[in-house]
């Protein structure tokens, strides 16, 4: 069974600027990861600071995978500290 994310982070006004530059380098290196089947960020039009969250991987594992890679990333570091409200499934 696939693990799905789904969500969103939202981005105070004064980190956007960093946080957007850091996300297209983001979304390539996982896109390119071992069990990725979709991730997108896309901000969100009628929200501000709202970049709504949609992954998929083919299992926990890679997910798994995902996530370790992402705490020691340079993504990781630039986001640390902001919100993120994110909905799990796949994982049982």
């Amino acid at each position: 069974m696939s693990v799905h994310l789904n969500g969103y982070i939202l981005v105070p006004q004064d980190r956007l600027n960093d946080i957007r530059a850091a996300l297209v380098d983001h979304i390539r290196l996982t896109r390119q990861e071992p069990g990725c089947i979709s991730f997108n960020v896309d901000e969100n039009p009628d929200i501000p600071g709202r970049f709504d969250v949609a992954e998929e991987f083919t299992d926990a594992d890679s997910f798994a995978a995902h996530q370790t890679r992402v705490k020691a990333s340079d993504w990781g570091r630039i986001s640390a500290g902001i919100e993120r409200d994110y909905t799990i499934t796949g994982l049982d």
